[in-house]
C-alpha cells in the first residue's frame, strides 16, 4: 500500500510541492507586505538605537510610508478573510503597491539629495546628530537641529540607507502590483 500526495495545500495553506513559491507569495501578499513593513521599520529603529544614527526629516518621511502601507496591508489581511474578500482584495493590494511605489520615490529623492544630484528640502539643511544631551535640552525647551538630509551616514555596496530603501521599496511595489493583477487561487 502506498500513500499518494495530491500536491494540494493543507488546511494551514502550506506550500504544495507542485505550486510555485511565487504563486504562494502572491496569494499571501497582504500578510507578506505587512511583515516587510514591520521588518523595514525594525531595521530603521535598530540603526537608530544600536547604530546611534539619528534620523533626518526625509528618513522619518520614509518611515511614515511604511507605517501607512503596513496599516493598509493589515486591514487587507483582515478584510480578505471576510465576505468582502473578492471585492476588496485587488484594490487594496494595488493600494499597497502604490504605497511602496511612493516610498521608493521618497527614498530615491533622499538618496539623490545625499549624492548632491538635487537639493534636499530646506528643513533638512541643519547638521549634526541628536545626542542624549540634546534630548535633555529639548525637554527644557531648547530647539535642537535635526540631522542633515544631504549627508549619507551609512553606505553599503555604494548605496546609502535611502538608496537601499529605494531599491527595496521598488521591489515591494513590483511584487504588490504582480499580486494585485494576478488571479487569486
Amino acid at each position: 500500500m502506498t500513500i499518494e500526495h495530491t500536491g494540494q495545500a493543507g488546511a494551514a495553506g502550506a506550500l504544495a510541492p507542485n505550486r510555485p513559491a511565487i504563486a504562494w507569495a502572491a496569494d499571501h501578499w497582504p500578510l507578506l507586505a505587512f511583515i516587510a513593513c514591520a521588518v523595514m521599520l525594525g531595521v530603521a529603529h535598530a540603526f537608530e538605537t544600536f547604530g546611534k544614527l539619528a534620523p533626518c526629516l526625509l528618513c522619518l518621511k520614509q518611515r511614515e510610508v511604511y507605517w501607512v502601507t503596513g496599516a493598509v496591508a493589515l486591514v487587507t489581511v483582515v478584510l480578505t478573510r471576510t465576505a468582502w474578500a473578492d471585492k476588496v482584495r485587488r484594490p487594496l493590494i494595488l493600494l499597497i503597491g502604490l504605497g511602496f511605489l511612493y516610498g521608493a520615490g521618497v527614498a530615491a529623492y533622499h538618496a539623490g539629495a545625499e549624492w548632491k544630484w538635487w537639493p534636499g528640502p530646506a528643513a533638512c539643511a541643519a547638521g549634526g546628530a541628536a545626542s542624549a544631551d540634546d534630548l535633555v535640552a529639548m525637554l527644557k525647551g531648547v530647539k535642537i537641529a535635526a540631522p542633515s538630509c544631504d549627508k549619507a551616514v551609512w553606505i553599503f555596496l555604494g548605496l546609502s540607507m535611502a538608496g537601499w530603501n529605494a531599491v527595496i521599496s521598488l521591489g515591494l511595489a513590483i511584487a504588490s502590483f504582480f499580486a494585485g493583477v494576478r488571479k487569486a487561487a
